[in-house]
């Protein structure tokens, strides 16, 4: 990787950090503090707020397909562990991050939600084959995949678009398991 490289990923990983600390508040001298690197040097990758925001959201997607991908290749999983999985699948990194902050920063900068909205759309074809393989092996029932994608995206969408986690005093990583939940158990007993 090249140093360039390097550093950008090291400025959008403690930029998760610091974010998940101090939310949309956060100044550059605390996330140069947090990096032990001058102000100058990140600025000579990204000038504002706002394209660190938009490359974060890439950075933070691009680690959850990693991590979806290892699941998929993980020979020590069924069909059906790998299909939780992957619906649940959240870097150890950012399950810190307050959701309440993701709300304020939708506010802020409804662009990068769309941007968010976007990749959660995308990216589904290796949940999709699992679910295909599920059915074909006996051990998921023949559902339509695409209502499935749909209410899956949709509670997630539903996270980041209100403050509903924050009014229901419900941490993301919970809700997120709890539709993982839902969606591969029910509600029945």
């Amino acid at each position: 990787m090249q140093d360039s490289e390097k550093l950008k990923n090291t400025i959008l990983e403690g930029l998760v950090e610091v974010y998940a600390r101090k939310g949309i508040k956060f100044t550059m001298d605390d996330l140069a503090k947090h990096l032990g690197m001058s102000k100058k040097t990140i600025y000579t990758v990204y000038r504002e707020k706002k394209t660190m925001f938009m490359e974060m959201v890439d950075h933070i997607f691009d680690s959850i397909k990693e991590d979806e991908r290892k699941v998929v290749e993980d020979e020590s999983l069924s069909t059906v562990e790998k299909i939780r999985a992957i619906l649940g699948v959240l870097p150890d990194s950012y399950k810190n991050v307050d959701l309440e902050q993701l709300y304020i920063l939708r506010e802020k900068y409804p662009d990068i939600y769309v941007k968010v909205e976007e990749r959660l759309e995308t990216g589904w074809e290796q949940t999709i084959a699992l679910i295909e393989q599920g059915i074909r092996e006996g051990v998921v029932r023949p559902v339509n995949i695409g209502l499935v994608k749909m209410m899956f995206e949709a509670s997630v969408e539903q996270f980041f678009s209100r403050d509903i986690l924050v009014k229901n005093n419900i941490g993301y990583v919970d809700a997120l398991e709890e539709v993982v939940d839902i969606l591969m158990d029910g509600i029945v007993a």
